[in-house]
Formats: structure tokens, sequence, C-alpha cells
């Protein structure tokens, strides 16, 4: 199976960026071909046979990525596999390639795999890492109902089947939006814990539009992919789960204004899940109302 990697930069972290393309050149098998796509911004040096496309605006992650998929034709068909990275990750592993190959080879209903992040420095795996809400044991693999952006391999099936990321959402929850649909049209997600991505421990918080964008795009998230008794309920429960961890009063208001935001602008189309995957997702562990 062949295998590409999109990876999206700023343009700000190019040694970070430089050491994530070395260890995609290392690993085994064919080589992987990579396209880099700056993001609004000029792509640093990077090695001969990489790939570029330089963005003049920022399309915020999922626009980003899309277009790096294009890139390897409509919906990434020229391969098979697409990894999609963060640029400040490095692979752990020289087998990461391979390891999807097999994956992906032995289960054809498999469309898209999770990798593990763990700190380079002290190997933890922060638990909002694990996709799934028994989240203790990030050591045990899994199948789950969502994925993390910037540490995945998707089966370029899967794109051409359900479609890209959600561009509007620019920042947040697009991955779960894929993974719904992904779900709804039958294919499955596996968590692997021996996939490990290196990324320096942070706080997603950190990004200055991070309250706002979630609330909002939660409820597009629902909008567009819940049925339409679900959607009070699932937006209720996050309401709830919101207001118990006590955000500072300026968090509050900036998840408020997204929240609004969610129901007063445009969120794309609406392709409500069928009922027999909400049963799907609630048997594995997660039904879409939290």
């Amino acid at each position: 199976m062949k295998v590409g990697a999109v990876i999206i930069t700023m343009g700000n972290r190019p040694d970070e960026l430089r050491a994530l393309l070395d260890s995609v050149a290392k690993q085994d098998g064919d080589p992987v071909e990579v396209v880099v796509v700056g993001n609004g911004s000029p792509v640093p040096d990077v090695p001969e046979g990489v790939r570029t496309i330089e963005l003049p605006e920022n399309l915020g992650i999922p626009g980003g990525r899309n277009v790096g998929i294009e890139a390897f034709g409509p919906a990434g068909r020229d391969v098979d596999i697409l990894l999609f990275l963060d640029d400040d990750g490095l692979l752990a592993g020289h087998d990461t390639a391979a390891l999807c190959r097999k994956a992906f080879e032995a289960d054809p209903k498999l469309g898209i795999v999770s990798f593990r992040i763990a700190d380079p420095e002290t190997g933890v795996t922060q638990r909002r890492h694990v996709p799934r809400l028994r989240a203790a044991d990030p050591m045990r693999s899994s199948r789950v109902t969502t994925f993390l952006g910037g540490a995945n391999a998707v089966r370029t099936r899967v794109l051409a089947d359900v479609g890209g990321l959600p561009d509007e959402f620019f920042y947040a929850h697009e991955e779960t939006d894929l993974a719904w649909r992904a779900l709804d049209a039958g294919w499955m997600i596996d968590y692997r814990s021996d996939m490990v991505l290196y990324h320096p421990t942070t706080a997603p918080s950190r990004h200055a539009v991070y309250h706002r964008m979630v609330a909002r795009n939660r409820v597009w998230l629902a909008r567009r992919n819940l049925p339409a008794p679900l959607v009070p309920v699932y937006l209720g429960v996050w309401l709830l789960l919101t207001l118990v961890r006590r955000p500072s009063r300026l968090a509050l208001r900036a998840w408020f204004g997204g929240f609004r935001e969610g129901w007063t602008t445009p969120c794309g189309p609406r392709r409500p899940m069928k009922w027999r995957t909400v049963w799907r997702l609630t048997r594995l562990g997660r039904p879409p109302v939290i």
C-alpha cells in the first residue's frame, strides 16, 4: 500500500519540522511521499523530494489539511494511506508506516488509525490524547469513535467515500466530524498504542480562540451529524460539563459567545447519522451524547 503524509505549518517551527521530516524519511519499507502545506506562510527549507504548497492565507487546520489531501489527487487517490502529522511532532519508531500498512491490509473495514501521543522527555501520554472515555490506560489499544488530528493515518477510500475535513470548523472538533461520518458509512477507527508520535506536553487552551471555537464547533458538530432528538441532549451534557469544570469568567464568556455563534451561523450540510450508528457508538463505549 502506498503511503503519503500531509503536514501543515505556520512556518514558525523550522527545526521541529525538519526533525519530523527526517523521522518520516527513516520509515521502513517504500518511501513515504510528503506534502508540506504553508498555511498562510512560507514553508521553511525542506529536504529534496518533499513537495510544498504555500497558501496565501491561513485556511485553518481542516482547510490546510484538505489542500494537502488534494495534492495527492482527488480525495488523495494517488496513495492508499495518508498520515496527518503535527509539524512539532516526531515519529518515535521507524516502523510506523509499516504498521499502518499491515493494519489496513489486515482489516478491510478499518478506515482510520489514531496514534498514541507521548511527551518526548517523560514518555507520558496525556489523558486527553486517548480518544475514548476510559482513558486511564493509554497503553491499551482499542476500537474508538474519534481520533487525534495531528497523529493519525486515514485510508484514502474513506475520504473518497465521505469527504474530507470540514473547512468551516477552522480549528477544533473537525476530527470528530470526519470520524462520525466515517462510522456512519461503515468504517471503523482504531487507537493504536504502538504507533507513537512524540509531541511536547501542551494545553489546548494555549490557543487564544480555544474556548470560542470549541463551543461553536461543538454546536456545529451536533447540528450537522446527530439525529434531531439527540442534539439538545448532547449539547446540554456539554454545557453542564463546562460549568462543572469552572472555567475563568473570561473563558466562560468566550465559551458562551461561541455557543451562541454555533446556533446563529451556517454549519455546512446536515447529514444526520443513522440510529444504527448511534448504537454502534454506544457499543464502542461512547454514545453520542457526551
